[in-house]
């Protein structure tokens, strides 16, 4: 059986040093590297190397002007670049080890050498659209990957199941017909972006689909919200690969949201997710998580589930609310399309 490929940023995701206190830290890395220890003791992980995107690779979804303004500040020494983003002179060399690794999980899973990716970098990317960086996210890592894909002729799904919403890869991708987007977040979060009405442009009337979920849903709320509002859309556009927005932050001890998933959610929906690709055409990036102890455990999870192993510390979740409203959203959604 083919190994999972991992891709870590390992020493260089560590120099993006973000100050005392903030959420989006180096140890982070540190509980994603346990996770996959553990997961690695039930599925076989093969380890590779990531490398810097160029700048025209950045530049099939960054504006270049953003390009230069981010980097000359980080080399002037960072600091705030809002009030929740934070860089150093680190976080450059960083951002672009990110971006770059998706590019070579396709490459590796192209070649034959594993069954499905996971990319385990910092900073993570989906709040950075194409010309700000926001939400901790300075380059869009998963945005990176699916253009060069739809570039070379593929079908992109992104599935986003961070509790706050992907406004930066909505944003990206949201008049591409190449791509569709999904996003299953917390509502009301951070950005304040997601509205099932929220569709897509001209050239892409039903290329976004967003599930806002309230505080306190549980996994089988997003499970179903996957299963009866985003399968058959899926169905519809016929993916040739997957990408994963990996966010951890729906766990119910993150102290950044109000979701009451666990990591036998994760293991779920990775599940489900790898019957909507071919086979070796998935890659799972990680965003949100600030947790330590929940990172661990939804990352070993994942990634378990990735190699085609059902082996959570956690059973799924059940019993929240949000059950009764997908209906509705799905209903909210149709319409707008419809007036698109």
């Amino acid at each position: 059986m083919a190994p999972v490929l991992v891709l870590s940023s390992g020493p260089t995701g560590a120099r993006h040093a973000t100050g005392t206190g903030h959420p989006e830290r180096a140890e982070r890395l540190a509980a994603v590297e346990r996770g996959i220890e553990r997961a690695a003791l039930a599925v076989e992980v093969t380890r590779i190397d990531g490398r810097p995107a160029t700048t025209e690779e950045l530049a099939r979804v960054h504006d270049a002007g953003y390009l230069e303004r981010i980097s000359a500040f980080i080399a002037a020494g960072g600091g705030a670049v809002d009030a929740d983003t934070r860089v150093s002179s680190g976080s450059w060399d960083a951002a672009l080890l990110a971006a770059g690794s998706g590019l070579v999980a396709v490459d590796a899973l192209r070649a034959g050498s594993g069954r499905s990716a996971f990319v385990a970098v910092r900073p993570p990317g989906h709040h950075a659209t194409g010309d700000t960086a926001m939400g901790f996210c300075l380059l869009n890592n998963v945005a990176v990957a699916a253009a060069a894909l739809a570039e070379a002729g593929e079908r992109v799904l992104i599935i986003d199941w961070d509790v706050h919403h992907g406004n930066g890869t909505q944003d990206i991708f949201w008049d591409d017909p190449r791509v569709l987007y999904v996003s299953t977040h917390g509502w009301p979060l951070y950005p304040g972006t997601g509205r099932p009405e929220e569709t897509g442009g001209t050239a892409a009337p039903a290329g976004t689909v967003n599930v806002p979920l309230p505080s306190g849903a549980t996994g089988d709320v997003g499970r179903a919200a996957f299963e009866e509002i985003v399968a058959p859309v899926v169905d519809r556009f016929g993916p040739t690969w997957v990408l994963v927005s990996a966010g951890f932050d729906a766990h119910r001890k993150d102290p950044l949201a109000a979701l009451e998933w666990s990591s036998g959610d994760f293991a779920d929906l990775t599940e489900l997710v790898l019957s909507w690709a071919p086979p070796g055409r998935v890659i799972a990036f990680l965003e949100g998580g600030y947790d330590l102890g929940a990172l661990e455990d939804s990352t070993a999870a994942t990634v378990a589930a990735l190699g085609g192993t059902h082996d959570s510390a956690e059973p799924p979740t059940s019993g929240g609310p949000g059950r009764d409203l997908l209906a509705g959203i799905a209903r909210r959604r149709a319409e707008a399309v419809d007036r698109t």
